[in-house]
């Protein structure tokens, strides 16, 4: 298990070493300036294009009617934060405790 792994690490750092060697110059590690190019046209005024269907078929589909959402959504009773806070400390009290406490 250990000469595989020596193996390993000796060939990954070969290939290492073997990319330095193929770029035709030892690695510098000067710092070197990356050029910008310049846009002088980047905030030049357009006329707007053309409107575009964004739909797969350039048919419509509209329902009429209007359903109020107490018809439609689903009753929800939701307990208040402050409720569910005591609830778990009440929880909390009346838990089972250890009877034995581990100071390490």
């Amino acid at each position: 298990m250990k000469t595989g792994l020596f193996v390993l690490c000796f060939l990954l750092t070969t290939a290492a070493f073997g990319q330095s060697v193929l770029t035709g110059s030892p690695m510098n590690a000067d710092a070197q300036p990356v050029p910008f190019t310049s846009h002088p046209q980047r905030a030049v005024q357009t006329p707007m294009a053309m409107e575009q269907s964004v739909m797969e078929n350039s048919s419509v589909h509209y329902a009429q009617g209007l359903r109020p959402l107490w018809e439609v959504a689903p009753v929800s009773n939701e307990i208040p934060l402050g409720d569910a806070a005591r609830a778990l400390k009440k929880e909390h009290e009346s838990a089972k405790k250890a009877k034995f406490v581990w100071n390490n």
